[in-house]
């Protein structure tokens, strides 16, 4: 299984930079899918998702699990990274927590890919995007009320990249792990 770094930070300033779009708020299952569909599109452009958060298939489609967590627990910690940029939820929705977030975690190209994600599903009812993504997300399985672990392999597969492809987004993957280890371990 592929496993990137994850940054909380640069997930909840693409998330807040989707909210920023929307006039500030949106219901959190399309937040969810918008993010999901980001990262799956990075990773298939780039080699590398936008957050480096795991994927998950669950009953509503594919999701990014540390950012459901975030959105669907009791916060525990305010102070955490996600909640500079995004409000606990309320009415099955989320607000920026702030009117003029900073983007600086995220790359033009990121920026880009967000805007053009929003622009494209912009007037998409939650749900009928929620059931979409089990249309255009063929990694997805139905997991029958719980969840299953999507490796980014399969989603490379599925979008035809060479196997080739797949193990230089594995490696890179691992070095990523690596110089992070490194860095935490100065801090």
């Amino acid at each position: 299984m592929i496993r990137f770094v994850f940054s909380e930070r640069k997930a909840a300033q693409a998330a807040a930079y989707l909210l920023k779009l929307n006039g500030g708020r949106m219901p959190y299952l399309k937040l969810i899918k918008l993010l999901y569909l980001a990262d799956r599109e990075s990773l298939l452009k780039t080699g590398l998702p936008i957050t480096g958060d795991r994927f998950v298939s669950m009953d509503r489609g594919p999701v990014l699990s540390r950012v459901y967590n975030l959105i669907s627990e009791e916060p525990q910690d305010l102070q955490r990274p996600w909640f500079e940029y995004i409000k606990p939820p309320q009415d099955y929705a989320v607000s920026l927590a702030n009117e003029s977030p900073e983007f600086d975690d995220l790359s033009p190209f990121e920026t880009k890919l967000l805007e053009s994600l929003f622009q494209t599903y912009k007037d998409t009812d939650r749900f009928a995007l929620a059931d979409l993504t089990h249309e255009i997300c063929p990694e997805w399985k139905d997991p029958q009320g719980s969840s299953i672990p999507i490796d980014p392999a399969e989603v490379l597969q599925v979008a035809g990249k060479s196997q080739e492809e797949i193990e230089r987004v594995t490696r890179d993957a691992l070095e990523l792990q690596v110089l992070a280890r490194i860095a935490c371990s100065d801090c």
